[in-house]
């Protein structure tokens, strides 16, 4: 499992709310300011794919791949309590977050059929992506992350056409009296989990498996991990940048729809992160596990849910425009409850923090005596 960080936080990550909310008003002053900025960056895309976006998006995610002790995998799968671990993700993930979002879409959104659709397609979309950076902020299970991010995306590519057409067509027409038709392709879904998740998981792999063979486990989870881990934030901050400034009039112009979206996105996140923490409390996880636990289930694949609103409504549509408002939202959210997170830490894992340090502490003294042995570094 993977040790809790012990010390101090690097000068990026001790002030990266300032930087996130410094990217975020950079992004919208851009697009406001400078309209051809916005229409260049549009430009530059594939399909729905936006290149910048997607490469902000994989490099994000490569260094905290780059890090999960894959070989070490099956024996985090076979350990004690991982078949709970397993079970409660998925029920969480869909199961809970899909049927939240439509209640949630109807009761704020009720009047406003086509943002109401554009939430519930977010809500399908479980997260791939980002939840890898929130995780390892809050010092969540880096192994465990990998594993949950890679069954959200098998059953991604089963159930999201299923889910959408129960959702928008059945479930909507139960409420409602009417449904509308959906057609999404499998293709589509798959497209975007080989892009945002497939790419970077490859290179995680790759990158890990090549430096510890040439160069062994200490020097590349002391010397080379370290200088790598930094770059996710900065492309973090890049992909907040980019995105924000693709819709800055958006954000100034139509303030109250924005708002609008925003509303049941913010009581979404919150009740998914805290009842999936409550899972993991009841549970009786440790702190790295309940993380990501909650984590994965708060989190949404905003790139999947843009593609299918695009894809489905039209880049121009007002389903497409709350898809969009999705990952703006999302991310000082999360970064609100990576703080809270790392607090809920000190309330009830009091004991295991301090227990961890020792281990670590231990792990370095052997890591010396033993160079084979397993480096301290974090996951």
């Amino acid at each position: 499992m993977a040790a809790l960080r012990v010390g101090r936080l690097g000068f990026l990550n001790r002030f990266l709310t300032v930087w996130i909310l410094l990217a975020m008003a950079i992004g919208v002053g851009l697009g406001y300011a400078f309209p051809d900025i916005s229409s260049s960056l549009s430009s530059l895309s594939i399909g729905t794919t936006s290149i910048p976006i997607a490469l902000g998006l994989i490099w994000m995610m490569y260094p905290p791949l780059a890090r999960v002790r894959y070989e070490e995998l099956r024996k985090v799968v076979g350990a004690k309590g991982s078949g709970k671990m397993l079970l409660s993700s998925l029920v969480l993930n869909w199961l809970l977050g899909p049927l939240l979002m439509f209640i949630l879409a109807w009761v704020f959104l009720g009047n406003s059929p086509d943002l109401r659709d554009g939430l519930i397609i977010i809500g399908l979309a479980r997260c791939i992506a980002m939840v890898i950076v929130w995780n390892n902020l809050a010092d969540g299970d880096g192994e465990w992350a990998a594993i949950l991010v890679a069954l959200n995306s098998v059953f991604q590519v089963l159930f999201y056409s299923i889910l959408a057409y129960f959702y928008l067509t059945l479930a909507s027409s139960w409420v409602s009296g009417h449904g509308i038709v959906v057609n999404i392709s499998l293709s589509a879904v798959a497209e975007s989990v080989a892009i945002y998740l497939g790419i970077p998981f490859l290179g995680g792999v790759v990158t890990r498996l090549f430096f510890l063979k040439r160069r062994g486990r200490e020097w590349y989870e002391k010397k080379f991990v370290p200088k790598l881990a930094p770059t996710s934030l900065l492309a973090l901050l890049f992909t907040i940048v980019v995105m924000f400034s693709l819709k800055g009039r958006y954000i100034v112009s139509l303030p109250l729809e924005v708002v609008s979206v925003a509303i049941p996105l913010v009581v979404y996140f919150a009740i998914m992160f805290f009842a999936s923490f409550g899972v993991g409390l009841y549970l009786k996880l440790d702190y790295p596990r309940t993380t990501t636990l909650a984590f994965t289930a708060a989190s949404n694949n905003f790139e999947l849910a843009i593609a299918v609103a695009v894809a489905v409504f039209g880049l121009a549509s007002q389903e497409a425009f709350a898809a969009v408002i999705g990952p703006l939202i999302e991310v000082p959210v999360m970064i609100g409850l990576v703080n809270v997170a790392l607090w809920l830490r000190k309330k009830y894992f009091a004991n295991q923090t301090e227990s961890y340090g020792k281990i670590a502490h231990l792990s370095r003294q052997d890591s010396k005596s033993d160079p084979s042995s397993r480096a301290s570094g974090e996951t």
